[in-house]
């Protein structure tokens, strides 16, 4: 246990970023799983760092303005790729975010293969260096989020699919250069799903509360045990997840998302339907029974 780690001046800045990173990831959380995709948030952000390696491969300056366009650029690629697949095989839409982020992963071992700090690179980008994150690299990031977040609570409604995925790639392109791949997905997945056990008036604010707390407690505990804060981080996200979920007293009967919905009510029609196409047999047999019995009758007389 080290009391000493608790500096302000490191921690001040990796809780803004997490402060900054929650601020968009919430929010964009409870939709990615209202559409039932969860991990177009892994595979957009690996797609984003492909772009970075892929830039760092060509010798371009790490934090330079050509290495955020790649990103961004790659970012942006894989959310039109997916808008397609969505419109052409919407049934298969999460398999296919599947084998994208498998594809982005593998592009980028090959681009790191040769490279004698590829295992120093790789792992910053899954994990990230959330510890190293100065107020200075917050303030663009932050301009950035209030436009989406501007954006995203006014017209995201009418921008469609393609301003959903374009919006989710820009602002993932910029988590994972803040705080790495795992975090940016607990930001996305753990809030939103923790606060699906309360009413739907609550959710919004407890998933920032689960968020909040979560970022808090990893950060300090990261630095007075000396461990890897982002890994810490994600733990303590789904720890005060599981405690306020298990808290609800909706936990015991979770409210359903849309799909389901829909597909319990199919369920009821089909049942529905099943019932009376017996109810419909049995009374035609029975009148046939009768018909006959009837007839029988008349040829005995």
């Amino acid at each position: 246990m080290n009391l000493e780690g608790l500096d302000i001046d490191i921690l001040g800045p990796a809780f803004c970023a997490g402060l900054l990173v929650l601020s968009t990831h919430v929010p964009m959380g409870r939709q990615v799983l209202s559409r039932g995709i969860v991990f177009i948030d892994l595979a957009i952000a690996q797609i984003a760092g492909l772009g970075v390696i892929a830039a760092d491969a060509m010798g371009w300056a790490p934090q330079g303005y050509a290495v955020q366009i790649a990103a961004v650029s790659a970012a942006l690629l894989g959310a039109m790729l997916l808008t397609f697949t969505e419109r052409r095989w919407p049934q298969m839409q999460e398999a296919l975010i599947g084998v994208l982020f498998v594809l982005a992963a593998c592009a980028g071992l090959l681009l790191l293969s040769n490279n004698p700090h590829g295992g120093e690179h790789l792992k910053d980008l899954l994990v990230g260096q959330i510890l190293w994150v100065s107020y200075k690299q917050l303030i663009p990031v932050a301009l950035l989020y209030a436009v989406i977040l501007a954006l995203w609570f006014t017209v995201r409604a009418r921008l469609g699919p393609i301003g959903f995925y374009a919006m989710f790639a820009i602002v993932v392109t910029a988590s994972v250069q803040l705080v790495g791949v795992y975090l940016v997905f607990a930001s996305l997945i753990i809030p939103a799903l923790a606060s699906r056990f309360f009413s739907s008036r609550s959710q919004l604010t407890i998933a920032y509360i689960i968020g909040v707390l979560g970022y808090a407690l990893g950060l300090t505990s990261s630095a007075i045990f000396d461990l890897p804060s982002g890994a810490v981080v994600v733990w303590a996200l789904a720890l005060i997840g599981i405690v306020l979920a298990s808290r609800s007293k909706l936990t015991r009967s979770m409210p359903l998302s849309p799909g389901e919905v829909a597909r319990d009510q199919d369920r009821s029609n089909l049942n529905r339907n099943i019932g009376q196409v017996s109810i419909d047999g049995g009374l035609d047999r029975h009148r046939l029974a009768t018909k006959s019995e009837g007839s029988e009758n008349v040829t005995s007389d």
